[in-house]
């Protein structure tokens, strides 16, 4: 047993130097919508704060100073209608504070009218299939081939020196900056769920069920994801890849798009 313990010790250190990379917070992102989502974020925390930094610190207080030593006795009383009143209209003015400003942003999220661009999301086993509205172009996102090589047992491949391991795809979704983008989300076998932290999105793709979603992003670059519903045995390699291009590029893009669709066709 003792000799079994001292083998895990040195993998489980091997294991924590391989971890993946993590923040304690939430990104800010890159949409004006997950800018938002952050800051209520925020202001949610920073509330619960101050109350902890309230109910503690009086807690503490009571018991240093009214403590048996010092000669402190019980209260004669059964109850404070002050006290009642008090604690029920704070809570209720905090909750408000912070309901009003979250209902608003809810909306927005909800709201994917006047979009630029549908894009018809579809979950499989373990990959996306994107679908481009009125512009006959769609393709399926897999797993990219380098992190599908390193991956495998015995492949004699370090993961450490693969690119984004686990978080590349061999298609990405494009998409223009600044344009309103709808997404539709359904799943062809199990719940999935398409989550994009940079874009404060993680909705599901529930079989059956059409959900919505819209993101506009204003900095060109490339924002990465994964599923986030336990889909099955390779839920770990279903990531998401959307790459944002300015408006002329994406055009080329889908051009380029339906010259493949149009070449496959004739053969």
């Amino acid at each position: 047993m003792i000799r079994k313990m001292s083998l895990c010790v040195p993998g489980l250190m091997a294991a924590g130097n391989a971890s993946a990379e993590w923040a304690v917070n939430m990104p800010v992102g890159v949409t004006a919508l997950s800018a938002e989502t952050f800051a209520l974020h925020m202001q949610v925390f920073y509330w619960c704060c101050a109350i902890a930094v309230v109910v503690f610190g009086f807690m503490i207080y009571s018991l240093i100073n009214h403590r048996k030593s010092l000669g402190g006795k019980p209260a004669g009383f059964s109850h404070s209608m002050t006290a009642e009143i008090v604690w029920t209209v704070i809570p209720i003015v905090i909750l408000l504070i912070m309901a009003v400003p979250s209902a608003e942003t809810l909306i927005k999220l909800e709201d994917g009218r006047k979009s630029d661009i549908t894009v018809v999301v579809t979950g499989y086993q373990w990959k996306w299939h994107y679908e481009y509205k009125g512009e006959d172009v769609s393709f399926y996102s897999s797993l990219a081939r380098t992190s599908v090589d390193a991956r495998r047992k015995n492949s004699g491949i370090d993961p450490f020196t693969v690119d984004n391991y686990l978080l590349d795809v061999d298609n990405r979704m494009v998409v223009p900056v600044g344009a309103k983008v709808r997404i539709l989300l359904t799943s062809n076998d199990v719940i999935h769920s398409w989550w994009v932290p940079d874009f404060a999105i993680k909705k599901d793709a529930v079989p059956g069920f059409m959900n919505e979603t819209w993101f506009r992003v204003e900095e060109p670059g490339i924002y990465r994801g994964q599923c986030a519903e336990l889909c099955g045995k390779d839920h770990g390699y279903m990531p998401v890849v959307v790459e944002a291009v300015a408006p002329d590029a994406f055009q080329e893009w889908l051009a380029a798009q339906k010259r493949d669709v149009d070449e496959l066709a004739a053969r």
